[in-house]
C-alpha cells in the first residue's frame, strides 16, 4: 500500500519495524520537504516487496561497487523530476540509499547514503567513504556520503 510521506506530521508507518524508527521517519519526511519544496512532488513510499523492479535497479546500481547490503528494505520509490530519476530505498537498520540518474547524456548520476541518526556506520562503509553531517529538524543529524555513477543504466 502506498504511503504519501507527511512532513509536517511526521509518522513511522513503514517503518515500525526499525530500531531507529523514529529517526528514520525523520529522514524519510527530510526527503519528502526537500522533494516538495524543490518540484512540489508528493514523495510517496510503497513496500519493498510491492515494486521489485525499483529495488533490482538500485541494487544493480550498487554492484557497480561491489556494494550489497544484508539488510532488510522496508520501503522504495522512484520518480522523475526535471530530466531526473530518482530512486530511493530505505533500509529496517535505517540506512536510506538514493539514486540521482539524469536522464540526458552527461548528466549527473550519483548514489547518496545517508544514515539515521543513533546507528552506527555499517561495516560496508567503514573504510570507502567519509560522512558530512547534516542537521535535520525532522531527523536530527543526519550523516551522508555519495559516489558517482559511472556505468549506463
Amino acid at each position: 500500500m502506498a504511503y504519501k510521506v507527511d512532513f509536517k506530521n511526521v509518522s513511522t508507518v513503514g517503518l515500525t519495524s526499525s530500531p531507529v524508527a523514529d529517526a528514520l521517519a525523520g529522514l524519510r519526511a527530510n526527503e519528502a520537504r526537500y522533494f516538495w519544496n524543490k518540484f512540489k512532488h508528493e514523495f510517496t513510499t510503497v513496500p519493498a516487496a510491492e515494486d521489485p523492479a525499483t529495488l533490482k535497479w538500485i541494487e544493480t546500481i550498487l554492484a557497480e561497487r561491489d556494494m550489497l547490503f544484508p539488510y532488510q528494505p522496508l520501503e522504495v520509490t522512484t520518480f522523475e523530476a526535471d530530466g531526473t530519476k530518482y530512486a530511493y530505498v530505505f533500509y529496517e537498520n535505517g540506512l536510506a540509499v538514493n539514486i540521482m540518474y539524469g536522464l540526458a547524456e552527461d548528466s549527473k548520476r550519483a548514489v547518496g547514503f545517508k544514515l539515521s541518526d543513533g546507528m552506527e556506520i555499517p561495516v560496508e562503509f567503514e573504510s570507502k567513504f567519509k560522512f558530512a553531517r547534516q542537521k535535520s529538524k525532522l531527523a536530527g543529524t543526519i550523516r551522508g556520503s555519495f559516489f558517482v555513477i559511472k556505468g549506463n543504466y
